[in-house]
């Protein structure tokens, strides 16, 4: 890959399949990984709020990350989210991700803790130390309750294993600033937001919508790397109405793709009901139609 694209550019941000009682269910993971890379994922960001992570143990994080490399093989990037609200557990979770064969790392800001800016950078300091991978982080306010300013990003930027931004600070003058004094690579984490980033020189996107529609969504992305801009644009439009359902509604995305999946979500996370699974089949039928 290259240091414009660390990852490559698009990547699905992986659910956490289980069983009907409950148990993680790996040889659901290890088809599913398959699945998507050969439908165009560049990269899986395993253990992300997508994957359920605050309600898997470290052993079922670990064992995850085995499965899916096991599975697609030393191709695809597998990123591992490592992110908690304490810091040597996340440095932890990073020497244990390592170990288990991840190829980089997601670290979301420290959460619900609000700490200061000098603080949030020590944070990612910390974790980008503790092993030899390169490090994403997630920038994601609106669930955290801190933001990493891009003041602060411009000085991560420095260290040599943070390489990547998760975006999903709804800033794009902030986002562009960044990346057009950094050689951060910027993902976009809003499907909405995927193309716009894109065309300012973002990276790529992590996605949680393309765990359903992986061609789809890497479409877009195809079409503006051909120079085909009118091409993109009609092509993200097509993707909003499914992208709106499954990460608008009111529930959380991981619900909404296991809606659409089939699988089954860990307490206290709830299933769809029936009327909002019948909306996103619909959904997702007209997107696939209208690609064909």
């Amino acid at each position: 890959m290259s240091t414009e694209r660390p990852f490559g550019r698009a990547l699905c941000a992986m659910i956490t399949p289980f069983t009907a009682a409950g148990e993680l269910d790996l040889d659901i993971a290890r088809e599913h990984a398959a699945h998507l890379v050969s439908e165009g994922c560049d990269g899986l960001v395993l253990n992300g709020t997508t994957g359920e992570s605050p309600t898997t143990t470290d052993a079922e994080k670990a064992a995850l990350i085995e499965a899916v490399r096991e599975a697609v093989g030393p191709g695809p990037a597998v990123l591992a989210g490592v992110g908690t609200s304490d810091t040597r557990h996340t440095a932890e979770l990073a020497r244990q991700a390592e170990k288990a064969g991840a190829d980089g790392l997601l670290v979301v800001t420290p959460y619900y803790s609000r700490p200061p800016q000098d603080a949030v950078e020590a944070h990612f300091r910390k974790v980008a130390d503790a092993t030899g991978l390169p490090v994403m982080l997630y920038d994601i306010p609106g669930r955290t309750g801190t933001r990493i300013e891009p003041e602060t990003m411009m000085r991560l930027a420095g260290h040599p294993r943070i390489v990547a931004v998760k975006d999903c600070a709804y800033d794009l003058l902030g986002s562009a600033k960044v990346i057009a004094r950094t050689s951060l690579a910027y993902y976009s984490g809003c499907e909405e937001l995927n193309l716009p980033l894109y065309a300012v020189g973002g990276a790529g996107f992590v996605s949680t919508v393309a765990n359903v529609a992986p061609r789809q969504m890497r479409a877009v992305l195809d079409a503006f790397d051909r120079g085909d801009t009118a091409g993109a644009a009609r092509l993200n439009a097509l993707t909003l109405p499914l992208a709106e359902l499954m990460m608008a509604s009111g529930l959380p995305g991981t619900v909404t793709a296991k809606a659409l999946l089939g699988d089954f979500v860990r307490e206290p996370l709830q299933p769809a009901d029936l009327e909002t699974v019948d909306g996103l089949r619909a959904a997702y039928e007209d997107l696939v139609q209208s690609n064909t």
